[in-house]
């Protein structure tokens, strides 16, 4: 009885860092950094208790679960949060003394770390599944290398075998409930999401059916007395009076467009379309432009990349991202276009800039309404893009660093 409730007093030091992670912290905290920042720390400290209350088997027998804390760690936070646990693991053992297990500490993590951290960022970039069965590999080959590693320090001893054999089957099983549990809590924290940002987009419909029409109205008739007022035999002064107050009223217009994009975002007419021959409809409306700003479009595209999507939809995102990427290049530069399909089932487009790039606050703020790097900009561009990628269930990721340029990926699920 004692040996079960060491092991569910482990299992309870595993979970409190997820329950306090997905209950406080994801909400409350924006930075992705920070959030990763806490999350180490919770594991370390997941870690430390582990190995302070192991599970006892007679002498020098124990067992514990400090190998989900690291794997959990690692897998979800990256390269720098494994370092940092496994450097945890080693300075706590350290601190019981120098013998046969810490040496063993060492030897398993020197031979495990690597292969953990190698497929870190192919777990990143998975599904559900995949990360499940990934994350069960490493459990299985951290224990086997855990065990043969132990018989080859201590020598083959069969009751020392079978206190491995439960640790192997014990973290592996632990390890697969642990990774669906905190999958499912991800899921259903992007569903709440989702539903708040559906809910605010159900507002600005609402807004924008009821204003639009009427500040549209007004517009175009002030548009058409300017018009008609602007003879030849005006004075100069007044007639740039009057191309100004045009220019202006046609940007308030786009701008009431760009809101009517946002508030009715329904996706219509979906069909299955291959994504090269979008883009190439898309770069061809876009070439002019961008010779214009003397900026040159270079294209990779492969063939059969199909998709189930709205085409017109699509290339209206597909032109507001080309169209930030070129204007990024005020003294002229490259675009890089390219559309390929990767080995998990996605059709990935990448556009790629030379142009003054964006800082991570930035990043973290594009797609939201209202919020531009251009002097005249509304933001609402990008945002419905995001929406229009997302709405086709696909993932829109933005890398970029300060003067050196945009990359930004695009992930839509392929069909055969």
């Amino acid at each position: 009885m004692s040996i079960i409730k060491d092991f569910l007093f482990q299992l309870t030091l595993v979970v409190i860092p997820i329950f306090i992670y997905y209950t406080f912290i994801t909400e409350k905290v924006k930075s992705q950094k920070n959030k990763n920042i806490i999350m180490t720390i919770l594991w370390g400290i997941s870690i430390i208790f582990c190995m302070s209350f192991p599970v006892n088997f007679g002498d020098n027998s124990r067992l514990e679960l400090r190998i989900i804390p690291l794997l959990l760690g690692t897998l979800y936070g990256g390269f720098w949060p494994g370092i940092f646990l496994s450097v945890i693991i080693i300075l706590f053992r350290l601190s019981f003394g120098i013998s046969i297990g810490f040496y063993n500490t060492v030897l398993v993590l020197l031979t495990s770390l690597p292969f953990i951290l190698f497929f870190q960022r192919s777990f990143s970039l998975s599904k559900k599944d995949k990360r499940v069965k990934i994350a069960v590999g490493l459990s299985l080959f951290y224990c086997l290398s855990g065990l043969t590693i132990f018989c080859i320090l201590r020598g083959f001893s069969y009751d020392f075998f079978k206190i491995q054999m439960v640790h192997l089957f014990l973290a592996v099983v632990v390890t697969w409930l642990f990774t669906i549990l905190i999958e499912k809590i991800r899921e259903i924290h992007q569903l709440r999401l989702e539903v708040q940002n559906t809910e605010k987009l159900r507002v600005i419909s609402e807004l924008t059916s009821v204003f639009a029409h009427e500040i549209r109205n007004p517009m175009q008739v002030t548009r058409g007395f300017l018009q008609l007022l602007n003879e030849p035999d005006l004075p100069k002064v007044k007639k740039e009076y009057i191309k100004i107050s045009i220019d202006e009223l046609d940007r308030a217009n786009e701008i009431i467009e760009d809101f009517l994009s946002v508030g009715k975002p329904s996706i219509n007419n979906i069909a299955k379309i291959e994504v090269g021959y979008q883009i190439e409809r898309v770069v061809n409306i876009i070439r002019s432009y961008s010779l214009n700003h003397n900026v040159e479009i270079r294209t990779d595209i492969q063939d059969n990349c199909w998709i189930f999507a709205n085409p017109q939809k699509l290339n209206q995102s597909l032109i507001n991202i080309l169209k930030n990427a070129v204007e990024s290049m005020p003294t002229g530069g490259r675009v890089w276009v390219s559309c390929t399909a990767t080995d998990d089932g996605f059709i990935k487009i990448i556009i790629k800039d030379q142009g003054i790039g964006m800082t991570k606050k930035q990043i973290d703020r594009l797609g939201s309404p209202f919020y531009s790097l251009k002097e005249k900009g509304t933001g609402l561009g990008m945002m419905v893009s995001f929406q229009i990628i997302h709405s086709f269930k696909g993932k829109i990721k933005v890398n970029s660093e300060k003067d050196k340029g945009t990359e930004v990926i695009i992930l839509l699920p392929q069909i055969n």
